[in-house]
């Protein structure tokens, strides 16, 4: 067992679940498969620091959470991983992030300079004609990448309210992490939309990104960092996978051995992670 939890993501992966165990619990299931201690602060301050970690599997809601810290340090790690136009606007203008926070955040001195250009339909036909006129996926983009603060955001639900906008626009701004989620449940509802945003990184609250995404190993490893990347966000996650750890594993040390002997290969989400290693044990 020792080999396998060298393995430093499916240590990290069990060892976050098994936080949310008793702590009589959690002694004897590490010392049953030689799981390493608890990863001491500093040394998940290093790991938030490395490039490499989120290039490819930032999800952008975990972004859009990172980003709600409205700490220059957070938003300067995660600049470079943000795919989504219109955050990396709202980051060079300063606009803060964090609910219920409305004073301006001035965006990081290495990101002056960096905001993407403002589309023409925009200066020509403000915010809400040039998503009206977004007749292809890259113009409804565009548009959308407008839509920056609270207000930007009620002003267009008040346009789709008054009159639906087109089917692009739409999609656009479904597809943005800061989307309303009762303006986004407007836009679509049915099945294949919801698997289309969790595609898309599009996740409603961190209770879903926990229980709807995998693999479980990389939604588990990220989640261990939840402390210190978005700990205003993280509890949410842990709240809705506590539940699934008592019933499943609780205080089997079985069930948690062989939790740990799938978890670094298992492609499915983390309750079926855990229903599974509860079934074999």
């Amino acid at each position: 067992m020792r080999d396998m939890m060298d393995n430093g993501r499916a240590a990290r992966a069990v060892g976050f679940l098994l936080g949310l165990a008793n702590e009589e619990t959690v002694e004897r299931v590490r010392a049953r498969i030689d799981l390493p201690g608890a990863e001491h602060p500093e040394a998940i301050r290093q790991r938030l620091a490395r490039p490499w970690l989120w290039a490819g599997r930032l999800p952008a809601s975990v972004a859009l959470w990172i980003l709600e810290e409205d700490d220059p340090r957070l938003t300067s790690m995660v600049w470079r991983y943000l795919t989504d136009i219109g955050l990396r606007r709202a980051v060079c203008r300063g606009v803060p992030f964090g609910p219920g926070r409305t004073e301006p955040r001035p965006a990081p001195e290495s990101l002056a300079g960096q905001e993407p250009e403002v589309p023409d339909s925009y200066v020509r036909h403000g915010l809400v004609g040039a998503l009206r006129l977004a007749t292809a996926m890259g113009t409804a983009r565009a548009a959308a990448s407008m839509v920056l603060t609270r207000d930007d955001w009620r002003t267009v639900a008040e346009a789709d309210a008054e009159r639906a906008l087109p089917g692009y626009a739409r999609w656009a701004l479904s597809v943005r992490p800061d989307c309303p989620p009762t303006l986004r449940a407007r836009f679509g509802s049915h099945p294949k939309f919801t698997h289309r945003l969790r595609q898309a990184g599009v996740f409603d609250s961190p209770a879903d990104y926990a229980l709807a995404e995998g693999p479980a190993v990389h939604v588990l490893d990220l989640l261990s960092l939840g402390h210190a990347a978005f700990p205003n966000r993280s509890r949410a996650a842990e709240d809705a996978l506590r539940p699934l750890v008592r019933d499943h594993l609780g205080r089997r040390e079985e069930a948690w051995a062989v939790l740990a002997q799938l978890v670094e290969t298992f492609h499915g989400t983390t309750p079926e992670l855990v229903m599974t290693a509860g079934a074999i044990a």
